[in-house]
C-alpha cells in the first residue's frame, strides 16, 4: 500500500484507526462506534457513567445516546474512494443496531394475528440476533422471550406450524437468559412443553434438522428451570419421544446437538416423581447402549453414562441394562477411556449391579467381558481415590467367585482387606 496521509479527524481517538462508523457522544467528541462501545462496556460496573476518553467528563453508559455522525462518515467514504488506487479500502455503510422502540414494534407485529406480518417480523428479529451481542441483549431486555413463548404456543394451539416457527425457536435459543423474569414464562408452562413435543413429532418437508434442533435446545433451556410440578407431571409419551431421538438410524433422529440436549433433558427429569421408571419403560436404556456402541464424542458419552447411572438405581433399570448383550461390556470398555466423569458413572453402575443384581450369571459375565480386570486396573490407575475405593468394594464383595479366575491377578483382590 502506498503511503497516504490520513486526515487527523478521520481517526478514532481511542483506536487511532480510520473510523468505520463514527458516532458523537454527549461530550461532543466523535469516536468509532466499536471503540467507544467497548470503552463504555469495560468501565466500572458500579457507576452509571464513564469518563470520556478525551475530555474526561462524565459519559453515560447508555449506547443509545451515541449519535451517528453521518456527515463525517460520508466524508471518510468519499476520501477512501478517491484513494482506492493507493490501496485504501472502502468503508461500507454500517448497519446500525436496533434500538428498543424498534424491537418493541417488531414484537407487537409478532403478537398480531396476521401470519404474514408475524413471519416478516420474526425474520427481521432473527437477522438482528444473529448480528451481534448488543442486539441479543436489547431483545432480552424488552421481553422478546415472552413473545417467542406466546408465538410457539399459538402455533401449537392452531395445530399447524405457522410460518416463522423456526425463527421463533432460534431467537428464543439465542437470547435465553435464566433470570427470574424469563423463568416465570416457562417454569410451569405445560403448553410450551407440549408445543415443543408436537414440533419434534411433526412431519416437516423443509428445514427438518434446523427446526427440530432448535426445538430440542429450547426444551433443554426450559427443563433446566422448570418447576418440580411440571417435571413430575411429564407423561410417558414425552419420554418415548426423547428416547426416539437417541436412535441414530431412526425416523426421529435429529442431530448430534439435539442428542446432547435430549440426554440433558432426561437427566434433569430423573429426580422427579416416577420419571426414572417412565424413562426405563420408554426403552431408553437400549437406545443409550446402542448410542454408546456407535463411538460418540466425549460429551455424549459423559451424558449417556450419567443417565445410565441414574436409571440403574432402579431394579428395572439394571434389568434392562443386563438384558442388552453389550450392557456390561460397554460399561467396562468405556471405563478409564473417556473422562473422570464417565469413570465415576461407570463405577456407580457396576457397583449397583454388583450389590443388587449379582447373580452367578451376572458375575461370570462381568468376568468374561473384562469387567473384573478393569476394576483391578482402576485400583492401579492414576484416578480419584473414591473410584479406587469403589472398585475395591466391588472386588472384595465377590472375591470368593472371582479369585479362582486366571483372568485376574489374585493379589489385587486381597491387597486391601482392611479397607
Amino acid at each position: 500500500m502506498e503511503e497516504v496521509e490520513i486526515p487527523q479527524y478521520f481517526l478514532c481517538p481511542i483506536s487511532l484507526q480510520i473510523m468505520k462508523d463514527p458516532v458523537t457522544t454527549v461530550t461532543g467528541i466523535t469516536y468509532d462506534r466499536e471503540s467507544i462501545e467497548m470503552w463504555l462496556l469495560t468501565a466500572e460496573e458500579e457507576t452509571e457513567t464513564a469518563a470520556c476518553p478525551v475530555t474526561k467528563q462524565p459519559l453515560p453508559k447508555d449506547t443509545e445516546l451515541l449519535t451517528p455522525n453521518h456527515m463525517l462518515r460520508r466524508l471518510i467514504q468519499a476520501w477512501c474512494i478517491v484513494n482506492a488506487e493507493k490501496g485504501v479500502d472502502r468503508i461500507p455503510t454500517p448497519k446500525y443496531p436496533m434500538n428498543k422502540s424498534n424491537i418493541l414494534r417488531l414484537i407487537r407485529q409478532v403478537n398480531n394475528n396476521d401470519h404474514q406480518l408475524c413471519a416478516e417480523a420474526l425474520r427481521k428479529m432473527a437477522d438482528l440476533v444473529s448480528e451481534n451481542e448488543k442486539n441479543r441483549k436489547c431483545m432480552e431486555q424488552v421481553g422478546a422471550i415472552k413473545a417467542m413463548v406466546y408465538f410457539i404456543v399459538k402455533s401449537f394451539k392452531c395445530e399447524k406450524l405457522i410460518p416463522g416457527i423456526e425463527e421463533a425457536l432460534r431467537i428464543f435459543q439465542l437470547i435465553w437468559n435464566p433470570i427470574s423474569e424469563n423463568k416465570q414464562y416457562v417454569k410451569d408452562n405445560h403448553d410450551l412443553v407440549q408445543a415443543i413435543l408436537w414440533i419434534l413429532k411433526s412431519e416437516l418437508k423443509t428445514s427438518h434438522v434446523l427446526i427440530k434442533t432448535h426445538a430440542m435446545m429450547v426444551l433443554k433451556n426450559v427443563t433446566e428451570v422448570s418447576s418440580s410440578n411440571l417435571l413430575s407431571g411429564l407423561d410417558p409419551d414425552f419420554f418415548r419421544q426423547m428416547a426416539n431421538t437417541l436412535r441414530k438410524n431412526g425416523k426421529y433422529y435429529i442431530s448430534q446437538q439435539a442428542t446432547k440436549a435430549a440426554l440433558q433433558v432426561l437427566i434433569d427429569a430423573c429426580p422427579w416423581g416416577r420419571n426414572r421408571l417412565k424413562i426405563v419403560e420408554s426403552g431408553a436404556i437400549f437406545e443409550l447402549i446402542e448410542l454408546e456402541l456407535s463411538n460418540p464424542e466425549k460429551r455424549v458419552s459423559e451424558l449417556v453414562f450419567c443417565l445410565l447411572a441414574n436409571l440403574c438405581v432402579l431394579a428395572d433399570g439394571r434389568a434392562e441394562l443386563l438384558k442388552h448383550a453389550a450392557g456390561i461390556a460397554v460399561v467396562t470398555k468405556r471405563t478409564l477411556r473417556i473422562s473422570s466423569a464417565t469413570d465415576d458413572s461407570a463405577l456407580q453402575i457396576l457397583g449397583l449391579i454388583a450389590k443388587f443384581s449379582a447373580t452367578n450369571e451376572v458375575l461370570l459375565e462381568m468376568l468374561r467381558v473384562g469387567g473384573v480386570s478393569k476394576l483391578c486396573m482402576v485400583i492401579q490407575a492414576d484416578c480419584e481415590p473414591h473410584l479406587k475405593k469403589k472398585a475395591r468394594e466391588i472386588l472384595r464383595a465377590h472375591s470368593h467367585i472371582w479369585s479362582n479366575s486366571p483372568c485376574i491377578q489374585v493379589y489385587l483382590l486381597t491387597r486391601y482387606p482392611g479397607q
